[in-house]
């Protein structure tokens, strides 16, 4: 399991991240989700390791971040950022491999085209990574991160990945989070932060709300999806229209209703 527990950040004194505690469970899908500012990335960065908290702790399988090595790490948790760059002349092929773990040289090429053809992206293998476009660089990056494993363990292990269909159309949003949600089964747990409210509830086993850099809400999607706590943490009112014949929850905003809610909260 992957485990915060009271974890704090702060930057000159001001706090990002208050005393933040969650859990991502191997075989689940765990989205974050909060407005711009909330603190979604701080605790993205220290969960994975990027950042170090300066207060709590953050444990994978019951052993302390702090105390894995960068090699141990990597065998346990992969991470796509939201932004990645690459400064040098690669192919996407090349990009991809850089995910390759060194003792799976044998099995490296069978899973290198696995993970092309799930990411649909075989057909861009040997064009420039710099000539792609903003969405063909980000399933990429995610395939990468796929082949870091993508080999089966008998350990849990789990991917981190931040805001990864931000640059993608309706169809490959869903083909990635598709993919997702395949790896449960491989013992592999998940954490996505994403922005959209009906793709969190309509992939993820459980939410995290986060506002002003609190946990606001964690549950599954029947405890957390209320109206009331959604237009709080979003300062704008949510409506929630419910399909019991597809057991699903779509999420609306009102727009006529945001001047009227600003007036109330002035009043």
């Amino acid at each position: 399991m992957l485990q915060a527990s009271d974890i704090h950040f702060c930057i000159r004194q001001r706090p990002i991240v208050k005393q933040a505690s969650l859990e991502v469970k191997p075989g689940e899908i765990l989205a974050v989700l909060g407005p711009n500012g909330a603190g979604k990335s701080t605790l993205f960065k220290i969960l994975s390791g990027e950042t170090s908290c300066t207060g709590g702790k953050v444990n994978y399988n019951g052993i302390s971040l702090k105390s894995l090595k960068t090699k141990q790490l990597a065998s346990i948790r992969a991470v796509m950022p939201q932004h990645s760059s690459v400064n040098f002349p690669f192919t996407a092929q090349e990009v991809v491999e850089l995910g390759m773990p060194s003792n799976s040289k044998m099995l490296g090429e069978k899973h290198l085209e696995e993970v092309l053809k799930l990411t649909q992206t075989f057909h861009l293998k040997d064009q420039s990574y710099q000539q792609l476009s903003g969405g063909e660089k980000q399933r990429i990056q995610l395939a990468r991160v796929l082949l870091q494993i993508w080999e089966k363990k008998p350990f849990p292990r789990y991917l981190l990945l931040d805001e990864p269909t931000s640059s993608l159309d309706i169809a490959q949003q869903h083909i990635v989070l598709k993919i997702l949600k395949q790896l449960k089964s491989q013992n592999i747990g998940v954490l996505i932060i994403i922005h959209d409210l009906n793709l969190a509830a309509h992939y993820a086993d459980r939410v995290a709300l986060i506002k002003d850099g609190l946990i606001a809400g964690i549950g599954s999607i029947k405890e957390v999806y209320t109206e009331s706590l959604l237009s709080e943490v979003f300062d704008y009112p949510i409506q929630l229209i419910r399909q019991p014949e597809y057991n699903q929850i779509l999420v609306s905003s009102l727009p006529y209703a945001h001047s009227q809610l600003q007036t109330t909260k002035q009043a």
